[in-house]
């Protein structure tokens, strides 16, 4: 199985401080040879988030390494899906503006044999990354 992880499950493994770094990062020490995904729309918002953010306080380069460095770890094998899904693949469940991106997110793990991993219980069809 492949997990694509979404843009809070990027920045959570990333940064070492945040609350929930060690739940992402047992999960993926517990699992031998987890296959781990990125795409444009989670890279971007990973840096993003990182960038904008006062909690974070990085510059988008800092942001921008952290996040290459964290796709080369020897911890993680992580692979790039590209993006071919247009606005006609978004599920019938994504009714307000805030579920767009993960309904997106879900098809397009769904159609490259993989599922959206995240910590929100409450994205339909994704993969919650356990307590």
């Amino acid at each position: 199985m492949i997990y694509l992880l979404d843009v809070n499950a990027l920045v959570v493994l990333g940064f070492d401080s945040h609350q929930f770094h060690s739940r992402v990062a047992n999960w993926v020490r517990a699992a031998d040879s987890l296959r781990l995904a990125t795409c444009s729309i989670t890279e971007i918002g990973c840096v993003r988030v990182l960038a904008q953010t006062l909690v974070y306080d990085l510059s988008v380069t800092q942001a921008r390494t952290l996040l290459l460095k964290l796709k080369r770890s020897p911890n993680a094998h992580f692979t790039f899906i590209l993006d071919g899904n247009d606005v006609s693949h978004l599920p019938g469940w994504a009714k307000t503006s805030k579920q767009i991106r993960d309904g997106h997110l879900v098809k397009l793990a769904s159609a490259n044999g993989a599922v959206l991993t995240t910590l929100d219980e409450n994205i339909p069809g994704s993969y919650v990354i356990p307590l």
